[in-house]
């Protein structure tokens, strides 16, 4: 926990770098320059944005994998729905072979 706390400090503060040196701030604007700014204008402190950023990092892929397993039995129960989505696939992708 402390060595993924340092991690995610050290990419805390090179996101911090990386602001201060941009020309045009809006096209990198996220939530984590969001965060940033507002511990910048006193709304936050450093272990505030420290510890949002780590549960954005920690929680994205338990909700990520809950939501695709519940996608593929959705899918699973809705045949229609399965091919409707192989026919827009193939009308996007053509003869190309899909990849991961």
């Amino acid at each position: 926990s402390k060595d993924l706390k340092g991690a995610m400090e050290i990419l805390i503060e090179q996101k911090r770098q990386m602001l201060s040196t941009v020309e045009k701030l809006d096209e990198h604007m996220d939530f984590a320059s969001q965060l940033i700014f507002a511990q910048n204008r006193g709304d936050l402190t450093a272990e505030n944005v420290n510890q949002c950023v780590l549960e954005m990092m920690i929680a994205a892929p338990d909700t990520l994998s809950v939501t695709l397993f519940f996608m593929l039995i959705l899918i699973a129960e809705h045949p229609t729905v399965e091919e409707e989505m192989m026919r827009e696939i193939e009308t996007v992708m053509g003869k190309q072979e899909l990849q991961s």
